[in-house]
């Protein structure tokens, strides 16, 4: 994979930045976007090599420009990892019309507005890969977290439907939906939820953004060439029979 081009999106904290991480120690040209931890970004960038770029991906202006400016770097863009997203915990009849808007902006309008961008240059190369980082709530869903299921259960229908339209370019799109992981997003959960999430997990623990990360990799790399339109959970075991 060495030489590989990697846009990742959301790539200061963590499961995007241990995919910078993970490919930069692989000898990949990484370029990744962030929004506002501009101290964390930095930080990624010294120690990777990777280019940090600051972009509000909820804008397609600004997706559109992150992907110029990560294509100027790189030369290109081989493989797109969709990670920027946010969460929220609130009940559905608290939510407001912001948040509604705002959740599926972040997690789901900014990857379309992306990959819309990052695509062009892979279809006239008639290679790729596109892989989104959904959630097990995309796919079971989350009492208290109605607006991030709904938007990670759009990205999974993204990724099916793109799976197919960019297929006979020579593209693989496919979507990894983690369980449980031991991230800064999940770090405010109270510890007994978290234990109370763990034990469900058939694996008894959470994950780790290095373990999502490898999957991210495999998913890029010359033998997953066959891999296309799925649907992964990285979650322990969590969704199963889901």
């Amino acid at each position: 994979m060495k030489e590989t081009r990697v846009l990742i999106t959301g790539g200061s904290r963590g499961i995007g930045a241990a995919c910078v991480r993970a490919f930069a120690g692989r000898g990949c040209r990484v370029a990744f976007v962030y929004h506002t931890a501009h101290e964390a970004a930095k930080a990624v960038a010294l120690e990777t090599g990777a280019k940090a770029i600051c972009a509000d991906l909820r804008d397609p202006a600004e997706a559109a420009r992150a992907v110029s400016e990560a294509e100027a770097f790189l030369g290109g863009v081989d493989v797109l990892c969709n990670n920027a997203g946010i969460s929220q915990i609130k009940l559905f009849t608290d939510l407001t019309d912001d948040d509604w808007k705002t959740m599926l902006a972040a997690n789901l309008d900014s990857a379309f507005y992306v990959t819309r961008a990052a695509v062009k240059g892979m279809i006239a190369r008639h290679a790729g890969r596109v892989i989104n980082i959904g959630s097990m709530w995309g796919k079971v869903g989350a009492s208290c977290e109605v607006h991030y299921s709904a938007a990670k259960a759009g990205l999974r229908g993204m990724t099916m439907a793109l799976a197919k339209e960019l297929g006979p370019s020579g593209i693989t799109v496919n979507c990894l939906e983690p369980g449980v992981i031991a991230t800064e997003m999940n770090a405010a959960l109270d510890e007994n939820i978290k234990a109370e999430l763990a034990a469900a997990t058939p694996l008894c623990r959470l994950g780790t953004p290095e373990e999502v990360a490898a999957a991210v990799v495999f998913l890029a790399s010359p033998e997953a060439g066959f891999i296309t339109g799925q649907c992964i959970g990285i979650d322990g075991g969590f969704a199963i029979g889901s």
